[in-house]
């Protein structure tokens, strides 16, 4: 069986990044996705819109054209797709990673076959596990962790819950498409992380009362046909409802993590890695993007966690 200098585990920015950089080391390489090339960029809303300029999303010193101040999810997926086409960067699409197990090198095992690898970088992001409410009825159809576009939720009593970037385009979208729209917000305010040229628009909607908002209020129950909730002074609320979309953000998958013999510390559940060449405490495994956060999903971002395909590509090198 042929033994990989390097096996990449994502085939997002972060991990395309990776392989071109192997590529540009010549060291034997191959990228292992579970789902389409930047997968998590593909089930993202239709119509986002990145808060960075299309310039600091480019990898490999290839130019992010764009008509857009600021590029889209569309943009993204043709930037990235084209880049692993024109490159016939060696990816396996559709194929899980199952285990990884260390003797002397890694033996990884998937959900199509087996490989050896002397090193591996996993870039899985965070987008794959819906940081959950954890109340009753969220198992419930008319629940949604992911929101893609705002045409099925026409003239539907909607409740979003969040404050974040993807809770304010929700909420925005739907009720600009007929929706009534509550947003159930835990803080007291929306997040100041919100895109700068959104945030006013949100506030002023909630301030004239064409989308309602409870602050400092938490979800209770889910119901076929109605959600309770409580707000800032502890009374209970139950109004009518037809969707609920959940916009809590997401999480690593910290037990392929663990399971991979990475070591979490505190309550953020940060993996251990040397900052300097990004090896984790088991040797010649490294971490790459956004998985780097832990819990906190918004110290990574493709901005800046460009530089760690070179970092680790010049440890890989240097150990050889």
């Amino acid at each position: 069986m042929e033994i990989l200098e390097v096996l990449i585990i994502g085939a997002g920015p972060i991990g395309l990044n990776c392989a071109l950089e192997a590529e540009k080391n010549q060291l034997n390489y191959l990228i292992i996705e579970k789902g389409t090339i930047v997968n998590s960029l593909y089930h993202y809303p239709l119509y986002m819109r990145f808060f960075s300029t299309a310039d600091k999303l480019e990898i490999a010193g290839t130019p992010f054209i764009t008509s857009s101040p600021k590029p889209g999810r569309q943009d993204a997926l043709e930037y990235y797709q084209g880049i692993a086409r024109q490159r016939e960067l060696k990816i396996n699409l559709y194929e899980r990673v199952l285990n990884i197990s260390k003797n002397e090198i890694f033996e990884v095992e998937t959900s199509k076959g087996k490989y050896l690898a002397k090193n591996i970088i996993i870039a899985t992001g965070f987008y794959d596990i819906p940081n959950l409410l954890n109340i009753p009825g969220e198992n419930l159809p008319k629940v949604k962790h992911y929101y893609t576009e705002p045409y099925p939720y026409a003239k539907q009593k909607i409740v979003v819950v969040g404050a974040s970037n993807s809770a304010v385009d929700a909420a925005l979208e739907t009720y600009r498409k007929g929706a009534e729209v509550t947003m159930i917000i835990k803080g007291s305010e929306i997040s100041k992380s919100v895109k700068y040229w959104v945030k006013p628009d949100i506030e002023n909607r909630i301030a004239e009362g064409s989308i309602k908002a409870y602050f400092n209020a938490e979800m209770v129950e889910i119901k076929n046909n109605s959600v309770i909730f409580k707000d800032e002074l502890g009374k209970i609320h139950e109004i009518e409802n037809d969707f609920v979309l959940a916009m809590t953000g997401y999480l690593p998958d910290f037990e392929f993590l663990k399971n991979s013999g990475i070591q979490l510390k505190d309550e953020n559940l940060r993996p251990i890695y040397n900052p300097e060449t990004m090896e984790t405490n088991i040797e010649n495994l490294y971490l790459a993007g956004v998985v780097c956060g832990g819990k906190d999903t918004h110290l990574w971002f493709i901005e800046n966690s460009r530089i760690h395909a070179e970092m680790i590509m010049k440890d890989i090198l240097n150990k050889n």
